[in-house]
């Protein structure tokens, strides 16, 4: 079966950084944190005080206000996004192409805003005053169905829900579609809005959350004194499409992504493999899949979420994929920056991955201060690196032992 070359040829994001692409790039790259006290709800209540908030964002720049109302803050983000990602790509969508531009949106957790909110309703007032738009603005799904609606994508329209992997996975399944025919272009990526009290309550039970109280300092992805991740909130749409059909419209292509590798632990609901085996077969895969050998991969965006399990493990993975090379590769994580945006992760940093191919620019992991015997690579520590990369590999590890990785490659006829 003949495979079609699949291209980025738009991006749009909602970050912690700012809320477009090129604020938030501008800021990654000078080692800027989005990482401040938390605000949406009472500072004091929970070990963990400090996220990653997606400040000045206002949905009412994309859509009117009755229509945002029936959003959730998740699908908001994911809608702006698109919005961006699609006028990035300069796509029109209408009725020649409709049936051939898919949606494969991701979220981790959904509406939990929502949730909180309508079931706070229920028990004070009872079930008639909870929204008929709960469950519409509850799923996870939605983000995918209101872009869908909102462009008027006709295509393929599903959703990933693969925890802290579900922007991933769903940029990967969605290249997947188009490498195989069944659409032209793909709206693709992850959304996520899960700085709520019960998001935080959990998290913050289960002892995952950074409890260090310095915002610029929390996320210290690699370092020894790491204590937890920085929640974060966002989302990261890409436009893919098939080579013939960015051509045929004179597109401009911003990066081919090459190689999708997708795996499970079989091992445990929260801790990832030991020595990071499902992320080492994530990573073989996606190898494999783009017909590349380990040591042509320029640069690696970690997952790298700041826990003691996730960046030991994900640095004996490297070390077992690209073997004595991994000591030569330049490896950073952005969510020392950026916190963590759980389902959302993959998509912004698929859009970190695109801008390092275009400008040789790798970020770097700030707050990288105390070596770990256990975490000894190259993690372009505290100032981003100028050095040319054509090929970079972008890793997202969720709860549940699911393990996606990534490769995108610069474009060449």
């Amino acid at each position: 079966m003949k495979k079609n070359r699949v291209v980025v040829t738009g991006v749009g994001a909602v970050t912690p950084l700012g809320n477009d692409v090129e604020t938030t790039w501008g800021k990654l790259i000078n080692g800027e944190s989005g990482i401040e006290v938390l605000s949406k709800f009472e500072e004091g209540a929970f070990p963990a005080t400090v996220a990653a908030e997606a400040t000045g964002f206002d949905p009412t720049d994309f859509m009117d206000m009755k229509d945002a109302r029936k959003m959730d803050r998740f699908t908001q983000f994911a809608v702006a996004s698109a919005m961006m990602a699609v006028k990035n790509a300069n796509l029109t969508i209408d009725e020649t192409n409709a049936n051939r531009v898919g949606v494969w949106i991701g979220s981790g957790i959904g509406g939990m805003e929502t949730y909180e909110k309508q079931f706070r309703l229920y028990e004070k007032k009872g079930y008639r005053r909870v929204s008929p738009f709960f469950v519409p603005m509850l799923i996870p799904d939605m983000a995918a169905g209101q872009v869908s609606i909102k462009l008027g994508a006709k295509g393929v329209n599903s959703c990933s829900v693969t925890a802290c992997a579900s922007g991933a996975n769903s940029i990967g399944d969605a290249f997947k579609v188009i490498e195989r025919g069944d659409a032209e272009a793909m709206i693709t990526g992850g959304a996520e809005a899960p700085i709520t009290e019960m998001s935080f309550a959990g998290f913050c039970s289960s002892r995952a959350l950074s409890t260090n109280s310095d915002p610029k300092t929390a996320s210290r992805p690699f370092d020894k004194n790491r204590d937890g991740f920085v929640m974060g909130e966002g989302a990261g749409i890409l436009i893919l499409e098939s080579l013939e059909s960015a051509e045929k419209r004179g597109a401009n292509i911003l990066a081919e992504i090459v190689g999708y590798g997708s795996t499970g632990d079989a091992y445990h609901v929260t801790a990832p493999a030991p020595e990071g085996e499902g992320a080492v077969r994530a990573m073989q895969e996606a190898l494999k899949d783009a017909a590349l050998n380990p040591s042509e991969v320029a640069y690696l965006n970690a997952h790298g979420t700041s826990t003691a399990y996730n960046d030991k493990y994900e640095t004996m993975a490297a070390k077992t994929v690209f073997g004595e090379y991994a000591r030569k590769l330049p490896i950073s994580s952005t969510k020392s920056m950026t916190g963590h945006l759980l389902g959302a992760a993959g998509g912004i940093e698929a859009i970190f991955a695109t801008r390092v191919i275009q400008e040789g620019i790798i970020p770097p992991t700030i707050n990288y201060q105390t070596p770990d015997d256990e975490c000894d690579l190259d993690y372009v520590a505290n100032e981003s690196r100028h050095v040319d990369v054509p090929v970079v590999m972008s890793n997202s590890l969720g709860f549940g032992g699911h393990n996606v990785s990534l490769i995108f490659k610069r474009f060449e006829n």
